[in-house]
Parts: C-alpha cells; sequence; structure tokens
C-alpha cells in the first residue's frame, strides 16, 4: 500500500511566511527558511512554497528566497506562485525547487503544462486548482479561482483537473477555499471528487485542525497527500506526532527517523 504524504506549506509574501482564513485575515508566520528547515526535520514528507502575490502583482517568482530556503531542506521541495513561462519554471528549478506548482499561468494558457512537462517531466509540475463551493448546487460545480483566490474563472474544479491531467500534469494541488484556514476539516466531498476524476495523485488543502482531518481526508476524500500550513507554524500540531496518530488510525504514513 502506497504511503500518505504529509506536507508543510508555506505560504509566502514579502518574503515572510503569512497565513489566513479563506484566503484573508493575514498574519505573519515567521521565515520561510527556518520554517520549512523546521517542518522538515519534525517529520514532513515535503515543502511547498508558495509565493502569494506574484501573479496578483504581475512579477515573476522571489528566487532569493527559494534559494535561501531549498539550502535549508533535504525533502523534495515545490515552489509556485508567478511561474508564467517554461523559462520561468528553469529558473525556478535552478534556484533549487523540485517541482513546480502552476495555477493561473495553467488556466490563461494551458499549454504550458505540457511544455514545462516535456522539458522537466511531468512529476515536476503540479496544477494548483483554488475552488469554492457555488451554494445550492453540488460539489461538482465548485468553481476555480485564480490571481491568489481573487479572480473567479467560470470553471469547475473537476472539469478542470480532469483537462490538466491530460494536459500532462503529475499531481494536482487542490485547495478549498471555503475550508481554508478554518480548521473545521479538509472538504472530503470535494477532494474525493477530483480525486475519483482522476488518475494522478491529489493533494488536498485548506481546513486542517487536527489528526483525525487528515485521517477523513485520506479515507472519505481519497487524496494521495495532504498539506497544511498554520497548524504546522504555530505549534497547534507536530508532524511526528500526527504521523504516529495516522498510523495508530491504520493509515499508511513514512514515520521520522
Amino acid at each position: 500500500m502506497l504511503t500518505r504524504r504529509i506536507i508543510a506549506c508555506l505560504d509566502v509574501r514579502d518574503g515572510r511566511v503569512v497565513k489566513g482564513v479563506q484566503f484573508v485575515d493575514i498574519v505573519d508566520a515567521g521565515d520561510p527558511a527556518e520554517l520549512a528547515a523546521r517542518h522538515a526535520a519534525a517529520g514532513a514528507d515535503e515543502v511547498v512554497l508558495l509565493d502569494i502575490t506574484a501573479t496578483h502583482e504581475g512579477r515573476g517568482t522571489l528566487l532569493s528566497t527559494v534559494q535561501r530556503t531549498a539550502r535549508r531542506l533535504f525533502v523534495p521541495f515545490t515552489v509556485g506562485g508567478g511561474i508564467r513561462t517554461a523559462d520561468e519554471a528553469a529558473a525556478v528549478f535552478d534556484a533549487g525547487a523540485d517541482k513546480i506548482s502552476i495555477n493561473s499561468a495553467a488556466l490563461a494558457r494551458p499549454e504550458l503544462i505540457g511544455d514545462i512537462g516535456s522539458k522537466f517531466g511531468a512529476q515536476a509540475v503540479i496544477v494548483a486548482i483554488d475552488a469554492r463551493r457555488v451554494p445550492g448546487l453540488p460539489v461538482e460545480a465548485a468553481e476555480v479561482f485564480v490571481a491568489g483566490g481573487r479572480k473567479p474563472t467560470g470553471r469547475r474544479a473537476v472539469e478542470w483537473a480532469r483537462e490538466a491531467e491530460e494536459r500532462g500534469a503529475g499531481e494536482i494541488l487542490l485547495t478549498s477555499m471555503d475550508a481554508d484556514g478554518t480548521r473545521a476539516g479538509f472538504d472530503c466531498e470535494l477532494t474525493a471528487a477530483v480525486s475519483e476524476a482522476v488518475q494522478i495523485p491529489v493533494i488536498a488543502s485548506g481546513g486542517a485542525g487536527n489528526a483525525q482531518h487528515f485521517t477523513q481526508v485520506f479515507r472519505e476524500g481519497k487524496a494521495d497527500a495532504a498539506l497544511a500550513a498554520s497548524i504546522f507554524h504555530f505549534g497547534i500540531a507536530d508532524v511526528r506526532a500526527l504521523k504516529e496518530e495516522l498510523q495508530r488510525d491504520g493509515i499508511p504514513v513514512r514515520l521520522p527517523c
């Protein structure tokens, strides 16, 4: 049985890790390099760094922050935010990333997924999907947003996930905007809908608050990995203790040495 991955996420703005609730009410959480090293040492299987204002500000990823963080890591490192071309992806890989995450640019130019995948391998391309439920409609109607959750696209998350896979994405990073930062649990129904629609791994994001939430999203949401930010940054949960509890619940995970 494949082990489930626990991923620590660093949302970065102006070189600092920040965290909000439902993409607003942002507060400072610390230095990205220091937090990344701490989470990896505690047992995180991977670290994701998202430059959350790069697209909105019309600029590329802060490569100096990527380089400084990569030097402290010994686990797979994904970087997203502001990557609009294969050349920009190459610069991020050169700065130390193992994978890149694309969101707004992939929706604007879907062929970018294949462009990057053909040069660096599909396993290195993650398509991030920020989705919000539409009141009164089934989960399949959840809408995709871009530009850090600021702009609706009219695209449905499940349909876009299928297209992203067809175009060569290696993984889907699915964030429930409704659950983000609430610590009330992942949106297991939305995660399951996307997981059942594709054959590639789906990373669940948004809503982690305790170990039971992770167990639920692995079982009910059928996620291959689960990502969290604030519960790790602010000491609410420890990765090692989380994995031990998941193992007791029968979820296969890689325990830290």
